[in-house]
C-alpha cells in the first residue's frame, strides 16, 4: 500500500511525538518529502539530526514521562504553531511509546509507571491540549495503537493494556469528534525494526519476528490509511490475519496463544 500523493495531504502543520527514531523518524522523513512547505513540530527527548537540516521542522525537547516537561511543550507547541503555521488543518501523531517485557512481579514498578505516563498520560494530555486548535482549523487525530491491543498481552501486561486503552480511546474519541470535523485514527502495527525490542528488554528471534515490518512500510499505511474513513488500520497483512483470527477467539484462549508467542522472547538466563 502506498502512501497519498502530495495534493492528497491537505495537513499545513504535523504536531508529532517520537520523532528522533523508529516510527517516528520515518514519518518526519515521508510528510517532509511528501509535502515539503510542510511545518513539522517534533517532541522527543532527541532531536531528528539526520533530516532537521532538510526540512521546515521545529524540535521541542521533551520528557514525556514527567507532567511538567509535558505541560512546558505544549505550551510552545501552541505558541509555536500560531507563529510559524497559523492556519490550515492540522495532523497530530501521538506516535512515542515504551514498552517493558518480563514478568510483572519480577519487573521494576517505576518503569511501568513511566510507561503510563508516555504511553497513556501524554497522549490523552496533548490531544486535549491541542483539541481547540483542531476544533478550530480541522485536522486529524493518529493515535499509534499496537496488534497486543486485541489480546492480552502475558510479559508485556502493562503495556498491552495501554496499546488497548489507545485503541478504544480512539473510537469513542471519533464518535464525540467527527461532527465538529476532526478524525481520529488508530494505527496498529506488530513488530518494527526498531529499537523498540532492545529496550524493552526483549530477547530478538522471538516467534512473532517473522512479523516484522521496516518502519517505512508502518508510515507508508498509516498514511495512505488518512485517504480512508477508517476508525483503525493494522498494518502488514500478516497481523491484519493474526488480529482477525485473535479478535474472534475467546479471552482465555486468545490469552494461552498469546503467552506462547511472548514466551518466546523470554531472555536466555546464562547457565550456572
Amino acid at each position: 500500500m502506498t502512501g497519498p500523493e502530495n495534493d492528497d495531504f491537505p495537513y499545513t502543520s504535523v504536531v508529532l511525538t517520537g520523532g528522533s527514531s523508529g516510527i517516528g523518524k520515518s514519518f518526519v522523513s515521508h510528510i517532509g518529502k511528501l509535502k515539503r512547505d510542510v511545518f513539522i513540530c517534533n517532541l522527543s527527548r532527541r532531536e531528528p539530526e539526520q533530516v532537521l537540516d532538510q526540512l521546515n521542522l521545529r524540535h521541542i525537547e521533551t520528557d514525556l514521562s514527567d507532567p511538567a516537561s509535558r505541560g512546558a511543550a505544549l505550551a510552545q507547541v501552541l505558541a509555536t504553531l500560531r507563529e510559524r503555521a497559523p492556519e490550515g488543518p492540522v495532523l497530530l501523531i501521538n506516535n512515542a511509546g515504551l514498552g517493558k517485557f518480563g514478568t510483572f512481579g519480577e519487573t521494576d514498578i517505576a518503569s511501568h509507571q513511566n510507561l503510563i505516563e508516555v504511553n497513556i498520560a501524554a497522549v490523552v494530555e496533548l490531544t486535549a491540549g491541542l483539541l481547540p486548535v483542531l476544533q478550530a482549523r480541522g485536522g486529524t487525530i493518529m493515535n499509534l495503537a499496537s496488534v497486543v491491543a486485541f489480546q492480552p498481552t502475558p510479559f508485556m501486561a502493562c503495556y498491552g493494556a495501554t496499546k488497548a486503552f489507545v485503541l478504544q480511546w480512539s473510537y469513542a474519541l471519533r464518535a464525540e469528534l467527527a461532527p465538529q470535523g476532526v478524525r481520529v485514527l488508530a494505527v496498529c502495527p506488530g513488530s518494527t525494526a526498531s529499537e523498540f525490542h532492545d529496550r524493552a528488554g526483549m530477547q530478538r528471534g522471538g516467534w512473532g519476528d517473522r512479523f516484522t515490518q521496516t518502519s517505512d512500510q508502518v508510515v507508508r499505511e498509516a498514511l495512505a490509511a488518512l485517504q480512508t474513513d477508517r476508525g483503525h488500520v493494522v498494518t502488514g497483512w500478516l497481523n491484519k490475519v493474526q488480529c482477525a483470527l485473535l479478535s474472534r477467539l475467546p479471552l482465555r484462549l486468545s490469552t494461552w496463544l498469546s503467552h506462547r508467542v511472548l514466551s518466546s522472547y523470554v531472555p536466555t538466563k546464562p547457565a550456572n
